[in-house]
């Protein structure tokens, strides 16, 4: 009896998942396997459905529902390979040589620019309070100092940035 109902259903089956899958952008082979879980639990701990065709369709509804539930809030992960230039050792000794020329540059910035960008700059990834209470300034006048530093460390790194060569 259970064969011959799974049988009577593949077809059903296969046409709900199929249409359900289409639009939600997904394979209906996924659909169509879940609710076979389902539906093979149900017959295992004897409990076969009342009414075979009905519960087929809710029960293709609702992983439907619960796939589209999960597709939003998965994220993919990155299906692009790592270009290797970015870890080659060309590319390491120019990285190297960048950050070499950004910290001797904020050594030369004037006042208290080099402490500010110093703890801006800090791996620790100190918040705007702590940075205000290790230079002694107050939290409001972090930040227009901060402008203050950057644009001067612009000025600085700026023919080093323009003899790089042609950008665009």
């Amino acid at each position: 009896m259970k064969h011959d109902m799974l049988t009577a259903l593949r077809p059903l089956l296969a046409a709900e998942a199929s249409a359900e899958a289409h639009g939600l952008g997904t394979e209906a082979g996924d659909l169509e396997q879940a609710v076979w879980v389902r539906l093979l639990e149900r017959l295992a701990a004897d409990a076969p459905p009342n009414d075979p065709q009905g519960w087929l369709r809710r029960a293709v509804r609702s992983e439907a529902r619960r796939t589209r539930r999960t597709t939003r809030l998965e994220r993919p992960y990155d299906t692009e390979p790592v270009a290797d230039d970015d870890r080659g050792p060309e590319q390491l000794a120019l990285r190297a040589a960048r950050h070499r020329a950004l910290r001797d540059a904020v050594r030369r910035l004037p006042g208290r620019c080099p402490r500010l960008m110093e703890a801006l700059l800090s791996p620790e990834d100190l918040t705007y309070r702590e940075i205000a209470g290790e230079l002694g300034i107050s939290q409001g006048s972090l930040g227009p100092e901060r402008s203050k530093c950057l644009g001067c460390l612009r000025r600085l790194l700026a023919p080093e940035v323009a003899a790089r060569g042609a950008r665009g």
